[in-house]
């Protein structure tokens, strides 16, 4: 895409920091960046199939959630917060950040968000198997996925310092001012 901002995906395991990490990021950015949080979106647009009670959370209608976020994507200066990344689009991200943290301290933060237990250990396996990395490694080129701890407030800062970074070299590879 040519756009003068660019199409940043954070994902990771619930837990690991993604939505915290989007919105420093958007702040601190040196241009204007949107911040989407793709699971707030399907609810509030209904872009889901149905509510599954088990698992507390909703059957995703993809193509619709596709669509809808298309023409938002197409214009860039966007930050796509979601805890997959595959069904984006390999056009779509300029980079795929994906958040890690150690496990045991992932089950502690999910237990505070008040999840089923069911739910924490498929989180915790998840983190465990590294399924949001693989995923994303295998939806998008090497060089546009990049692998971050998010496991204290200064691995917090440290982050979105280097993807503030990213984006100036980003803006400056394209001829941008930042």
């Amino acid at each position: 895409m040519s756009a003068s901002a660019p199409v940043i995906v954070i994902t990771g395991t619930p837990g690991t920091g993604k939505s915290t990490h989007a919105q420093l990021l958007a702040n601190e950015s040196p241009v204007p960046l949107r911040h989407i949080n793709v699971g707030d979106w399907v609810k509030e647009k209904s872009l889901y199939e149905e509510y599954d009670e088990e698992w507390q959370s909703y059957t995703v209608d993809e193509d619709k959630l596709l669509d809808e976020l298309e023409p938002v994507v197409s214009s860039g200066g966007i930050i796509l917060d979601w805890h997959t990344c595959e069904i984006f689009p390999e056009r779509w991200p300029d980079l795929v950040v994906v958040l890690r943290c150690e496990h045991s301290q992932l089950w502690d933060r999910l237990e505070k968000r008040s999840y089923p237990l069911k739910k924490i250990q498929e989180n915790n396996e998840a983190e465990i198997m590294q399924v949001v990395l693989e995923e994303a490694r295998s939806s998008y080129p090497e060089e546009m996925v990049v692998e971050l701890k998010s496991e204290s407030t200064e691995d917090l800062e440290a982050n979105v310092t280097r993807i503030v970074d990213w984006i100036k070299s980003w803006r400056k590879e394209r001829g941008l001012e930042s």
